[in-house]
C-alpha cells in the first residue's frame, strides 16, 4: 500500500523548509533508511531517511521549493501502484468550499458591477457641475515619495486674503518633515478646506482660489477631471484652427513664442536663479509637481545651454573659457542610475529574524559593560599552549569562566515563563558561531564541568560542523547561557540580543594595548570589555553586576578557574 511522506519537523522551531536536492528520484527503488533528499531547515541542511520501502512514485515538493510542515513530501509504494486517490484525498478539504466560494464570487460580481454603476452615476452628476470661470482647485500636495496623508500645522493666507503665485499658503506636516506649500495661482483664497490641526488623504480638497467674491459655497470636493479634459481639449482644438493662419505668418519672425502666454510654475528660488542668470523661464522644463520648475533644472539648463553653445565657445579667449568652466564646474551634479538586488531569504534568515526580533520587542533588554585586565590570562595562556599538543584560546577561557561564575549566580542561569521563572541546575553554554546564511548557536552541554581544553576541542568541532551545514538539532538545543566573540574582528565593545529563552548573553571584545595604572604608576596594559545583556524580568541590575564581578576575578587569575 502506498505511503505518504510529510515534510518533515527536523528541528524545534521548524515551521516550513526546503527542499535542498532530491537523492531519489521518481521511478527510483527505496529501501528502508535511504537517504531521499537533503531538507534545509531553518539551522542547517540535513539528509532525511525513508522509514518505508518500495518505489518513489510521486514527488510533492521539487528542488528549490519550500513548503511547511506536514505538507505532502512524496509518495511510496509498489511499483505501478494507482496513488492518484491519495492526492485526491489531500485536496477534498478544500472542495466543499469550492462551490461556496464561486457562489460569493457571483455575488461579489454583481455587487461590484452595481457598485461600479453607482460610482458611474456619481462621476456623471460630479463633472456635470462645471467650476465657476477663474476659479482653482487646489488638492493635498504630495511632498514626499512615500507620504499618504497630511497635516495643516498653519495656515499663512486666511480666507478672503489675496494671494500671489509663489506665495507661501501653508504649513504641512508630512511623514518625514513640516513642509512649506506656495500657490500655483494668483487671486484670492476663497475657502479652506482642511483647518489647522487636521489630516487628510493626498489630493483631498485643500483651498480653492479664484476671482474675489465668486460663490464657491456648493464646492465640497475635487470634482472630476475629465469631462474638464474634454472641454479643454475642445477649446484647444478650436483655438488652434482660428489661429492657425496668425501663428504661421508669425513662425517666421518669431522661432517659438507657443509658451508666451503659458503661466509658469517656479520656485521663489528657481526665479531668482533664473533672474540673476538671464535665464528666460518659458525655455526651461520643470521637473517638479505640476510641471513646475525647481532649483534643479536652472542647474541643468545651466549645463544643456553650455553644452549647445559649445562651438561658439571655441573661438572665445582661453582665459574666458577658463572662466566660464570654472564657475559652471560648481553647478556639476553627480548623475547615476539607482538599482537594487533582491536575495532570496533562506529558512535560517527567515528564522533569525522571527526569534531575534520576538527577543528584542517582549524582554526588555539592559545592559552592564566592565573592563578586565588580561595581563595575567595571557600569560596563563601562554605558559599553557607551552605544552604538548595542548592549545587554549580566549574564547575558551571566556567560556570556562562563565560557567564557573553561573554556578555562583543561578540567578542568571534561568528562563522567564508566565507563571514561573525556571532556574537551570545544569550550565549549557552556547556559543554563537557565523557562517555564511547567517547565525547558528551549537550548545556546549555542562559546560563547567569541563576544562578549558576540552572546551575548545567541542567548540572547534561544533563550528566545523556549523560551516559545514551538518550540525544535528540536538547539537543546537538546550543553552541556558550564550556567548558571543567579536573581539578576532577587532570590535572594542558591542551589545547582543539575548538568545532566548536564556536570560542573559555575554558580548566579548577584543583585547587593546592600553595605558594603563598599576601600583599607582602608568604602564602599558592589555584590557578587554564585556558586555553582559540580561532580561531584565528574570535578571536584576545587581545580580547581573555580582556575575560580571565574579566572572572578572576568574579572568583575571586563571589559575582560579583550575583549582
Amino acid at each position: 500500500m502506498a505511503e505518504i511522506i510529510n515534510m518533515p519537523r527536523l528541528s524545534d522551531t521548524m515551521e516550513e523548509g526546503v527542499v535542498a536536492k532530491w537523492l531519489k528520484q521518481k521511478g527510483d527503488k527505496v529501501e528502508e533508511g535511504d537517504i531521499l533528499a537533503e531538507i534545509e531547515t531553518d539551522k542547517a541542511t540535513m539528509e532525511f531517511e525513508s522509514f518505508h520501502e518500495g518505489t518513489l512514485l510521486h514527488i510533492g515538493v521539487e528542488e528549490g521549493e519550500t513548503a511547511p510542515v506536514d505538507t505532502l513530501l512524496a509518495i511510496i509504494g509498489e511499483e505501478g501502484e494507482d496513488y492518484e486517490n491519495l492526492l485526491n484525498g489531500s485536496n477534498d478539504s478544500s472542495s466543499p468550499s469550492s462551490g461556496n466560494e464561486n457562489d460569493h464570487k457571483e455575488e461579489d460580481t454583481s455587487q461590484n458591477e452595481k457598485g461600479e454603476s453607482i460610482d458611474d452615476q456619481a462621476e456623471n452628476s460630479s463633472g456635470s457641475e462645471a467650476l465657476p470661470e477663474g476659479v482653482e482647485i487646489i488638492t493635498m500636495p504630495r511632498l514626499s515619495d512615500t507620504m499618504e496623508e497630511g497635516t495643516v500645522t498653519a495656515w499663512l493666507k486666511g480666507e478672503g486674503d489675496e494671494v500671489e503665485e509663489g506665495d507661501i499658503l501653508a504649513e504641512i506636516e508630512t511623514d518625514k518633515a513640516t513642509m512649506e506649500f506656495e500657490s500655483f495661482y494668483s487671486g484670492t483664497l476663497l475657502k479652506i478646506g482642511i483647518q489647522e490641526g487636521e489630516t487628510a488623504k493626498v489630493d483631498s480638497l485643500l483651498a480653492i482660489i479664484g476671482p474675489a467674491g465668486t460663490d464657491v459655497s456648493g464646492i465640497n470636493s475635487v470634482p472630476s477631471k475629465e469631462p474638464k479634459k474634454e472641454e479643454s481639449s475642445k477649446e484647444e482644438v478650436s483655438s488652434d484652427t482660428s489661429n492657425q493662419d496668425v501663428t504661421s505668418d508669425s513662425s517666421s519672425s518669431s522661432p517659438d513664442t507657443s509658451g508666451s502666454n503659458k503661466r509658469i510654475f517656479a520656485s521663489p528660488l528657481a526665479k531668482k536663479m533664473a533672474e540673476d542668470r538671464g535665464i528666460d523661464l518659458a525655455s526651461v522644463i520643470g521637473s517638479g509637481e505640476n510641471g513646475r520648475i525647481v532649483k534643479k533644472d536652472i542647474e541643468n539648463y545651466k549645463e544643456e545651454a553650455k553644452t549647445s553653445s559649445s562651438a561658439s565657445a571655441q573661438a572665445k579667449p582661453l582665459s574666458e573659457k577658463t572662466a566660464e568652466t570654472g564657475s559652471a564646474a560648481s553647478y556639476i551634479m553627480p548623475v547615476g542610475e539607482e538599482g537594487f538586488d533582491e536575495v532570496k531569504n533562506s529558512q535560517m534568515r527567515k528564522t533569525i529574524a522571527k526569534r531575534l526580533g520576538e527577543s528584542k520587542f517582549t524582554a526588555p533588554h539592559y545592559y552592564l559593560t566592565i573592563e578586565i585586565d588580561m595581563a595575567n590570562a595571557m600569560a596563563s595562556r601562554k605558559q599553557i599552549n607551552e605544552m604538548p599538543e595542548v592549545k587554549v584560546s580566549f574564547n575558551d577561557m571566556v567560556i570556562k569562566a562563565s560557567a564557573m561564575a553561573l554556578r555562583k549566580h543561578p540567578k542568571v542561569n534561568t528562563q522567564w515563563r508566565d507563571d514561573v521563572t525556571v532556574i537551570a541546575r545544569h550550565i549549557h553554554m552556547g556559543v554563537a558561531v557565523a557562517v555564511d546564511d547567517g547565525l547558528v548557536v551549537p550548545v556546549l552541554k555542562f559546560a563547567d564541568q569541563m576544562s578549558m581544553t576540552q572546551i575548545g576541542g567541542h567548540v572547534k568541532d561544533l563550528a566545523g560542523k556549523a560551516r559545514n551545514k551538518k550540525l544535528q538539532p540536538n547539537e543546537m538545543e538546550g543553552s541556558t547561557f550564550t556567548v558571543s566573540n567579536l573581539g578576532m574582528f577587532g570590535i572594542t565593545e558591542f551589545t547582543s540580543i539575548i538568545n532566548q529563552p536564556n536570560s542573559a548573553i555575554l558580548s566579548i571584545g577584543t583585547i587593546v594595548e592600553k595605558p594603563v595604572v598599576r601600583n599607582g604608576e602608568i604602564v602599558v596594559g592589555n584590557t578587554m570589555k564585556v558586555t553582559l545583556a540580561c532580561d531584565h524580568r528574570t535578571v536584576d541590575g545587581a545580580t547581573g553586576a555580582q556575575f560580571l564581578q565574579t566572572f572578572k576575578t576568574y579572568m583575571e587569575n586563571p589559575v582560579t578557574m583550575l583549582a
